[in-house]
């Protein structure tokens, strides 16, 4: 490039800096490649100059007995967002390498020794009095960090890298949004956007932050324009540790910007709602492994939840719930987790007891609501009670209550399309799961609402449509044994006999002792139009190979 650019005007010249680290990266399923690894080398082309190439220490250490070209020590140097300082090595191209220096400098220990000696003598107390000061400053703020609420977080400005001034408002308006309704994840402790914009276009350490404003987490983003695409950028860091907590990346079309924002957001503010709780659950065993208090316990319960719907989970859940209550017999959240894990119990056929969980679990989110009227989760929880109940005009107006509270509530829309679909309404089941699926794409939950999806297919009798979904809810959990019924009856009335009797293969292997007249029996729903639609379904699993059996096996 230097040779290029001899002769060309400077606005014509194309100059690169480039940075080169060496470390552990992250590929992710795209091929992008992630992690500190990328970002520190991100951060040394930042800090480059013009037709210079900066290395980090780890990188230098490799090559410099190969190196023929003048080589500038930058020293100790705070990279934006990277926890430690990294020494720096800046490579002049086009510079030879001058002879090693000798003499003066293989002193240099010595002298520096007797140099750092001479400036505290000549310092004397006034050193002392700043040092003390400073240590006192850096007290206070690692007592205001180490005292920070859990799931306490800010969300910086998000930047704007494509220059354009639309763009900005956009990420404003993402930083804005993503702030509000991050305040809805209970327990967690947002930043007002006011103290968040004070940062704005400024270099900053996350740990820093983090002791300047006493929370655990920030998260920083970018937005970037590509032709007609709209690429945003998010990643969580640790303010303790200076480490990448999670990382993520959107795209949309350009001329859909206000859409986008409310898409963007929502998938975020999900996204995050689940780290936050995986990254305190994580953060609550290591330092109370043995002695948990009420909060550590209701965030490992959530944690357990959001490993996967399966029986093992929700009981681990109940468990750890049912801990926090005895620790604090009024904490709402704590109520509300129980309430919820005894729900599914009986909804899933898990082994819950419907004449016992139920009332308790009634009690738990009554009690739960009358502190909190307006908890999203709760009312939720509310719906799933009168789902148990088959009272599905109910479940649907609870859930309405939950939307309305919190406008991303992805599983909210989930249940609002099984709502739909058990009240014989499955063509309106399907753009309700449609939102979930689209609010919430990575979520724990996500194999449940693609059965949905293939149960409201299945209803419609769009087989193909059917098949499509059930088999992406095996993909995303092979586990999970429902899918295997709907894609078995599915693929009966397709005339695909094998793949309908290897489904029904499947499902025997996680339910043995499952029949036709064991489904029937459940009698999900009494509505006609339900029960006619429900009919070649199970028809379907006959064709399959599903033994018959009858009401009592279990």
């Amino acid at each position: 490039m230097i040779e290029r650019n001899a002769g060309v005007a400077p606005d014509k010249r194309i100059e690169f800096r480039i940075g080169i680290h060496l470390g552990d990266v992250v590929e992710e399923s795209d091929g992008d490649l992630m992690g500190d690894g990328v970002n520190i080398a991100a951060r040394l082309e930042g800090v480059a100059k013009p037709g210079a190439i900066c290395l980090s220490e780890q990188a230098y250490w490799q090559v410099k007995g190969r190196l023929d070209l003048a080589v500038a020590d930058l020293g100790q140097t705070q990279l934006k967002n990277i926890a430690e300082p990294i020494r720096v090595y800046s490579l002049q191209v086009g510079v030879p390498a001058s002879p090693k220096a000798r003499g003066i400098f293989a002193r240099w220990p010595a002298l520096a020794a007797a140099f750092v000696v001479a400036l505290l003598a000549a310092g004397g107390y006034s050193w002392h009095s700043g040092l003390a000061s400073r240590m006192l400053s850096a007290s206070v703020a690692k007592d205001k960090l180490a005292t920070a609420p859990r799931s306490s977080i800010v969300v910086l400005p998000f930047e704007n890298l494509s220059g354009d001034p639309e763009q900005e408002y956009f990420a404003d308006g993402l930083t804005d949004d993503l702030t509000t309704d991050l305040s809805h994840i209970p327990g967690s402790f947002v930043i007002a956007r006011n103290t968040a914009f004070t940062y704005k276009g400024k270099a900053v350490d996350a740990k820093e932050i983090g002791r300047e404003l006493g929370v655990r987490y920030v998260l920083e983003g970018s937005v970037r324009g590509a032709g007609e695409t709209v690429e945003v950028n998010a990643q969580l860091i640790s303010t303790e540790t200076g480490a990448h907590v999670w990382a993520d990346r959107f795209e949309g079309e350009r001329n859909k910007l206000g859409e986008l924002q409310v898409e963007f957001v929502a998938r975020l503010a999900n996204s995050l709602g689940v780290e936050l709780v995986r990254a305190e659950a994580l953060r609550a065993i290591r330092e109370r492994p043995n002695n948990p208090n009420a909060v550590d316990l209701v965030i490992r319960g959530w944690a357990a939840w959001d490993k996967g719907f399966t029986a093992a989970n929700v009981n681990e859940a109940i468990g750890d719930f049912e801990r926090a209550l005895q620790l604090d017999p009024k904490y709402p959240m704590a109520k509300i987790g129980l309430a919820e894990g005894l729900v599914e119990r009986v909804i899933g056929t898990m082994g819950g007891n419907k004449a016992i969980d139920l009332p308790h679990a009634e009690a738990l989110v009554t009690s739960a609501l009358s502190e909190q009227p307006d908890n999203a989760l709760a009312h939720f929880v509310k719906a799933n009670l009168a789902f148990a109940r088959r009272q599905f005009n109910d479940m649907l107006s609870e859930l309405d209550v939950a939307i309305e509270d919190d406008r991303n509530f992805a599983a909210a829309y989930n249940q609002r399309g099984v709502a739909h679909t058990l009240l014989g309404r499955a063509k309106e089941a399907i753009p309700e799961i449609e939102t979930a699926l689209r609010l919430s794409p990575r979520d724990p939950s996500r194999n449940a609402w693609e059965f949905n999806m293939c149960n409201a297919y299945s209803f419609l009798a769009e087989w193909e449509k059917a098949v499509e979904w059930c088999q992406k809810s095996i993909a995303t959990n092979a586990g999970h044994w429902p899918p295997y019924a709907g894609l078995a009856a599915a693929n009966s009335w397709l005339g695909h006999d094998a793949e309908a009797k290897a489904a029904v293969a499947s499902l025997l292997k996680l339910k043995p002792r499952l029949t036709v007249q064991q489904l029937t029996s459940l009698k999900l729903s009494d509505d006609p139009q339900f029960l006619r639609e429900v009919q070649p379904i199970v028809e379907g699993l006959r064709k399959a190979g599903l033994p018959e059996g009858d009401a009592k096996t279990n």
